[in-house]
């Protein structure tokens, strides 16, 4: 049955570490599906921090079924209601106008407040009763054959029949699954980013329309691009700049933003985009250098009783627009992936989670270089010389991508994935090579060439059927 108010006690416990939004969309979902579910965060109080997220249609999917619906519409007032996304070159000239989605794939996205949004997903998951801990610091993680369990700062030890690591792009978690400290590497690029409110920008001619009504404007340029966004009918902006950035990564990858930095950058662009830049109260910016990992060998301990999800496991670029969405999917699928196997099975239901998100994961990976390279890599020379070059530039809405309901897939396949892996067919080593994303050479695991094609018609019609889902192509 999908999305069920509440299954019966299923006698599984579940540890998830990390209270993001893929933990705490695990944390629902496994509650949702009898799970005994404790989730541990080290904050030691909930603080609305951050700026712009995006949760597209295949979140909104999740969303809409929380509370009968009730979580989607606490988000819709402090959302993104903005018709379109107008694409420029740097120095001003429109080169797409890209209509909002809106309903187009069934299900609402949600674009917001990263802080504004975790709270409204912070308290859907204490009204239901689940239990969160802040001021929880996991500082171990360790396995039995037939447990897994954390130990916290405070030298308390806690056991379950799994424990979740969605701690993030440093996770301790994954130390233990991969058996070393994967460090992460500077992507090459860094994002400013910042939120304030436009009452400034009312007072100008050249930014007074991002305080008329919610609006979404892009500039591309020279392995730049600049994206700003107003919402709550123009009260609120926000705007990112991913630019070069070749700096080594430290443990720590957030700093001050400086306004000067940015106009060496963009000073000569559009006058719209200096304007709101010189216009940017500095105190309000963060630069944020991006960092990035290749596909991992496995999301999985060798007992496959620890787990990552989100970005623990596979850190996103954000022209991928899908990191919180696909963290989301993944805490979908783990909690209906247990509930299927069964407590007597939990490592089966554990593996048939990577089993069936790894996959699916890289490719919409891909999907986010794929986006940057053509943002940043075009010939801006020739971009506005014709219809088919300027609509190159267009954010890619893929159906493969936003049509997918991650509980009901899950549920569907589960039986077939269970005996592939119960008989053995994926052989024993570790997925990334099993799939051909990885692969070794001269004693180094390397990113294999394995290439993820769009499908066809008709598949993309077959997989529709499958689902139930009617769409007009």
């Amino acid at each position: 049955m999908v999305s069920p108010t509440q299954h019966p006690p299923s006698g599984i416990k579940v540890i998830i570490v990390g209270a993001g939004f893929g933990g705490i969309t695990a944390a629902i979902e496994c509650h949702n599906k009898g799970h005994h579910v404790i989730l541990l965060e080290a904050f030691p109080e909930l603080k609305i921090l951050g700026d712009v997220i995006s949760l597209g249609p295949n979140a909104g999917r999740i969303i809409e079924r929380w509370g009968g619906g009730s979580v989607g519409r606490e988000l819709q007032p402090i959302t993104h209601n903005n018709k379109e996304l107008v694409m420029h070159r740097y120095d001003g000239p429109v080169v797409t106008r890209t209509p909002v989605t809106g309903l187009k794939f069934g299900s609402p996205a949600f674009n917001g407040h990263r802080g504004e949004l975790h709270r409204c997903f912070f308290a859907f998951a204490q009204g239901l009763g689940i239990d969160i801990r802040l001021d929880s610091r996991v500082v171990e993680y360790y396995e039995d054959t037939d447990k897994a369990g954390v130990v916290l700062e405070s030298g308390e030890r806690l056991e379950a029949d799994v424990v979740v690591g969605a701690d993030g792009v440093k996770s301790k978690a994954r130390e233990l699954v991969l058996g070393y400290d994967d460090k992460p590497r500077s992507s090459g690029y860094a994002i400013w980013r910042t939120w304030f409110t436009s009452e400034e920008l009312a007072k100008d001619p050249l930014t007074k329309f991002f305080s008329e009504g919610d609006t979404h404007h892009g500039w591309l340029g020279p392995d730049v691009h600049f994206l700003a966004a107003s919402l709550k009918n123009g009260r609120d902006v926000s705007w990112v700049c991913t630019h070069v950035d070749e700096k080594d990564i430290e443990e720590s990858y957030s700093f001050p933003g400086k306004i000067a930095d940015v106009l060496k950058v963009v000073g000569d662009w559009d006058p719209v985009v200096v304007k709101l830049v010189q216009m940017t109260p500095e105190k309000n910016m963060v630069d944020w250098k991006l960092v990035y990992r290749d596909p991992l060998p496995t999301w999985i301990s060798k007992g496959a009783r620890i787990c990552i999800l989100g970005d623990a496991a596979h850190p996103f670029l954000p022209t991928s627009i899908q990191g919180a969405s696909q963290a989301m999917e993944d805490g979908v699928v783990l909690a209906c992936t247990l509930f299927s196997a069964g407590k007597e099975r939990v490592p089966l239901g554990v593996r048939a989670y990577e089993r069936i998100r790894y996959e699916r994961c890289r490719r919409a990976q891909l999907m986010g270089e794929t986006v940057r390279d053509k943002w940043h890599k075009a010939d801006f020379d020739r971009m506005m010389s014709s219809e088919e070059n300027m609509r190159a530039m267009d954010l890619p809405h893929p159906p493969w991508l936003f049509w997918h309901d991650p509980e009901k897939h899950a549920l569907d396949v589960f039986e077939d994935v269970a005996r592939d892996i119960e008989s053995g067919k994926f052989g024993t080593d570790e997925i990334g090579f099993q799939t051909g994303v990885l692969r070794r050479e001269n004693g180094k695991i390397v990113v294999g060439n394995r290439d993820f094609e769009q499908p066809t018609g008709e598949e993309l019609v077959k997989g529709l059927v499958r689902e139930q889902v009617t769409a007009e192509l």
